[in-house]
């Protein structure tokens, strides 16, 4: 990896940093294939951005997004069940949460944000760190969690951020308030044949006793295809729907 020139370095920077994040993302949550996580493909992705961080060490976005990729990472041993089954979040035992890279990304993400140039890499950084932050999913600050997604999507209006804001919302304001955004941000092409939003909708039926819908969100996000570890949790959650003891 060489430096570009000054006059380079702003454009060729968000290039290296979104391929860097996209190579993370193909190990964290592989779109198909028998494996959840592909280690050595976040491992990978986690040296590059140690290797950026090296060469433009004054850059916020760069500690943003070394900062996020640890964040996230630290779940990693967490996230697969010994059955080889997705873990959510929720469900997740943190004591198997990797504590040095959980210290090293906040320690980052706080140092970048003292910058006061904020980015959508610090600004995913800040909510990773709520979430390891919380020793639940219940003690976890949905609110502040949620103004995160506010400002991130002022910088970066993505589609999946929007979801995940609304998932927030779910926790904060009751899953009433979360469902009524997710199923505006359905009928949205970019998030119509996205798996994890129709996931997190069935989830949200099934907490306010909606089974028929809950079970057709499960069955339409199972279509949608993902690795085999999502769909097996998928299968999972359509046996346990599908039981006599369900109702």
């Amino acid at each position: 990896m060489t430096m570009p020139s000054p006059a380079e370095l702003p454009g060729r920077l968000a290039a290296v940093l979104r391929v860097i994040y996209l190579v993370f993302t193909e190990g964290h949550l592989a779109s198909s294939g028998p494996d959840l996580i592909r280690s050595e493909v976040c491992e990978q992705a986690i040296r590059l951005a140690r290797e950026l961080m090296r060469l433009v060490p004054s850059q916020p976005e760069v500690a943003g997004l070394l900062a996020l990729l640890l964040l996230t990472d630290a779940r990693r041993a967490a996230r697969v069940s010994p059955a080889g089954e997705l873990v959510q979040l929720a469900d997740q035992d943190r004591s198997r949460w990797d504590a040095a890279r959980i210290a090293e990304g906040r320690d980052l993400v706080a140092r970048a944000l003292a910058a006061r140039r904020p980015g959508p890499y610090q600004l995913q950084a800040a909510i990773a760190a709520c979430h390891c932050a919380a020793p639940s999913a219940e003690a976890t600050d949905w609110r502040q969690i949620v103004a995160l997604y506010d400002a991130l999507l002022v910088v970066e209006p993505t589609p999946v951020a929007a979801a995940n804001r609304a998932a927030a919302v779910a926790m904060a304001d009751g899953p009433a308030a979360g469902l009524a955004i997710m199923t505006q941000l359905a009928a949205e092409p970019a998030l119509a044949g996205w798996a994890p939003l129709h996931i997190a909708m069935a989830q949200l039926h099934g907490q306010l006793g909606d089974k028929g819908r809950a079970l057709a969100g499960y069955q339409l996000a199972l279509q949608l295809g993902g690795s085999d570890a999502q769909r097996e949790f998928i299968r999972s959650r359509l046996r346990d729907l599908s039981s006599p003891t369900a109702d």
